[in-house]
């Protein structure tokens, strides 16, 4: 896989595809292709979201160990 920029993060590139692509339909196989871009773009937002409910819980209980050892 080729490198990543930083400048730009998987989800705004796939919302850009997504709204480019959902102007003009041309028939079904256009659909599939922005069928598939939406379920990625979904796919990436889930990912994003777990991650910041485990860092979220995992600072939670961080704080919590040393006030249960007073």
């Amino acid at each position: 896989m080729a490198k990543k920029t930083a400048g730009e993060s998987d989800e705004t590139r796939l919302k850009k595809k997504i709204v480019e692509r959902g102007t003009d339909h041309k028939g079904a196989k256009e659909d599939e292709a922005l069928r598939s871009l939406k379920k990625r773009l979904k796919r990436t937002q889930r990912k994003r979201r777990a991650l910041a409910l485990r860092k979220k819980n995992s600072a939670s209980k961080k704080t919590a160990a040393p006030e249960a050892k007073k």
